[in-house]
């Protein structure tokens, strides 16, 4: 515990003996951040450095901040990228209705930024989808004596979680 600030002294002189008293004890001596200079210290003033530092901190992608329109276009973009990890057609042509879909709702919405943004071409994404996924193998068969082993060497653990 410090002791007192004596009565004719002002504060800041007396944090700067408390301050040179410690130095002298070594109480300062082998800190981790010894010698490193302060973060952010040296930058220029930035007034949306909070802001930034949030975004950083809990993974806040920049992109939730740009228009809907600007969003809806980035995500026409990426389309091809998106598609190409679909499985089924079925698949496919949902998501291509839900951003036609949208895509139509921001058309009609003309409050804020208005950024012209056109619909995605439906056949044409699902054709480019079908070029592009590889050629089912062929099945092997079986025989039909083959097939009623297999099915009776499966256990009931087997039979239940297939």
């Amino acid at each position: 515990m410090t002791e007192r600030k004596p009565p004719g002294m002002t504060t800041q002189d007396w944090v700067e003996l408390q301050i040179r008293q410690a130095q002298e004890r070594g109480e300062f001596d082998g800190l981790s951040g010894e010698g490193k200079p302060i973060p952010k210290l040296a930058d220029p003033h930035d007034p949306d450095w909070w802001v930034k530092d949030f975004m950083r901190r809990e993974k806040i992608e920049a992109d939730v901040l740009l228009p809907p329109s600007v969003q809806l276009r980035k995500e026409k973009a990426q389309v091809p990228e998106k598609v190409a990890k679909m499985r089924t057609e079925t698949e496919v042509r949902d998501y291509l209705a839900d951003l036609n879909e949208r895509i139509r709702i921001q058309i009609r919405d003309a409050t804020g930024v208005v950024i012209p943004v056109g619909f995605v071409e439906t056949e044409a994404v699902v054709e480019q989808w079908q070029r592009d996924r590889p050629a089912p193998a062929p099945q092997p068969a079986r025989s039909e004596h083959h097939e009623h082993q297999g099915r009776r060497r499966r256990s009931v653990w087997q039979r239940l979680f297939s």
